[in-house]
């Protein structure tokens, strides 16, 4: 059971092309954002779509990956982890992340 504690799987589009860094040491860096979609009908039967917004980080060959063969638009399923982390801006305000950080990407066709 332990394998499935903090695991996330998403399946949706990239919404914007990765942001990728080289680090000093020269491993790679990458973040985007993968959108989701759920549909249902209201109370009136209409159908909704309700879209939510995943901030993503790859390490490493994921990142190099994405580098490689990953723009926006492009349909992805990434497994990873949930994290969260804060840091202060240049205004000294305290912002606050949650991301997944992937541990595989899977590259799909539509």
């Amino acid at each position: 059971m332990n394998a499935m504690k903090n695991r996330v799987q998403l399946i949706g589009n990239v919404g914007n092309d990765p942001e990728i860094k080289t680090l000093e040491n020269g491993k790679k860096l990458a973040h985007m954002n993968i959108a989701t979609n759920e549909y249902y009908k209201n109370d009136k039967g209409e159908k909704v779509e309700q879209t939510e917004w995943h901030r993503v980080t790859a390490w490493g060959k994921t990142a190099e990956i994405i580098e490689k063969f990953v723009v926006k638009g492009k349909e992805v399923a990434v497994e990873g982890k949930l994290t969260h982390r804060s840091y202060d801006d240049k205004n000294g305000e305290k912002k606050f992340i949650t991301e997944v950080v992937v541990n595989e990407i899977l590259l799909l066709n539509k």
